[in-house]
Parts: C-alpha cells; sequence; structure tokens
C-alpha cells in the first residue's frame, strides 16, 4: 500500500473543544414556544388564542425574533397550506375536541384549564415539527404564520425567495456552489 492511500483515510486533525465552543450558542438553532394563553370573546364568539414566539439564527428567515398570536384556526390553515402546496408529510393537530362543544356541559369544556395546556402541548410539537423540516422552511405560509401579525389569506403560495440570504454579496446557492468548487479543486 502506497502512503498517499494511507494519508487519504487518515482523519483531519481537529481542535480540542474548550469552553467557549462547548457552552457558546449553536451553529444553527430554530426554538418555537407556544405560550400564554388567552380566552376572548363571548358566547360562541368565544376562543383562545396562544403567542408563539420564534428565536433563531438560520438565515432562511428574514426576522431573528418574532412574537405573534395564533388560534386554533391559524393553524389548521398552516396545515392545509402545507399539505396542498408543499411535497412534505405534514404531522397531525391536536384533535377538535368536538364533544367539549357540546352545548349544556357541567364543565367549561374547550375553554377548561387542562384542555388548554393539552392543545397548547399539541400545538408546540405540531409547530416544532413542522418548522424543523427543512422543505418547510422555505414555504412563504411557514413564514407568514412565524414571523407576520395578521396572516394574509389570499396570499401567493409558494417558497421564500432564495435572493434576500445575502451573504457577503452572495446568495445561498452562490456561497454553495463556491464551497463545492472548494471541494472539488482540493480532490483534483
Amino acid at each position: 500500500m502506497s502512503d498517499t492511500a494511507v494519508a487519504d483515510t487518515r482523519r483531519l486533525n481537529s481542535k480540542p473543544q474548550d469552553l467557549t465552543d462547548a457552552y457558546g450558542p449553536p451553529s444553527n438553532f430554530l426554538e418555537i414556544d407556544i405560550f400564554n394563553p388567552q380566552t376572548v370573546g363571548v358566547g360562541r364568539a368565544r376562543f383562545t388564542t396562544y403567542e408563539v414566539r420564534m428565536r433563531t439564527n438560520l438565515p432562511i428567515f428574514k426576522l431573528k425574533e418574532s412574537c405573534v398570536r395564533r388560534r386554533y384556526s391559524d393553524f389548521e390553515w398552516l396545515k392545509n397550506e402545507l399539505e396542498r402546496d408543499s411535497k412534505i408529510v405534514v404531522p397531525p393537530l391536536p384533535g377538535k375536541a368536538l364533544k367539549r362543544q357540546l352545548p349544556f356541559r357541567g364543565d367549561e369544556g374547550i375553554f377548561e384549564e387542562s384542555f388548554i395546556e393539552e392543545r397548547r402541548q399539541g400545538l408546540e410539537q405540531f409547530i416544532n415539527k413542522i418548522a424543523g423540516h427543512p422543505l418547510a422552511q422555505n414555504e412563504r405560509c411557514l413564514h407568514m404564520f412565524l414571523q407576520e401579525e395578521a396572516i394574509d389569506r389570499n396570499y401567493v403560495p409558494g417558497k421564500v425567495p432564495v435572493g434576500h440570504l445575502n451573504v457577503f454579496g452572495k446568495t445561498s446557492i452562490q456561497l454553495f456552489c463556491s464551497f463545492l468548487n472548494q471541494i472539488f479543486v482540493c480532490y483534483y
């Protein structure tokens, strides 16, 4: 076996991890919390809204922090939009709880604290699964849902334009191509 064959299979020399690397901010993160449920309205016009807080350093999102209020029907809208326009498998939402909405119940139904908390947890799992999917991160409906105060139900479905992801004057596609070129130059 020649020396070049052995050299090609050796591991790259890596620097030891220090405290800054171990406990510093992650290189890429996306955190979404659903919290602070509020029930508003009276009678049949009563509903619960939830605060949706997002923090990220992913370049695909134009805002690095956002906080919006959403109700269950907004989550249903997002699910329907993703199922219609994207190629991903969309996880289910927590149930609609139709039995809890029947009149003449002895309890608060869908406005009971334990039910609201259970739904909040289910909505948080739902949105984190979706937002963590790389293909869903390109969808306009997800960006609108997470970052805009009001959802424009008449929006034009599609992908988030890649051109706005400038880093040192280059789009992400240009950066990726230059990365590939560097790899090929090193090996050929």
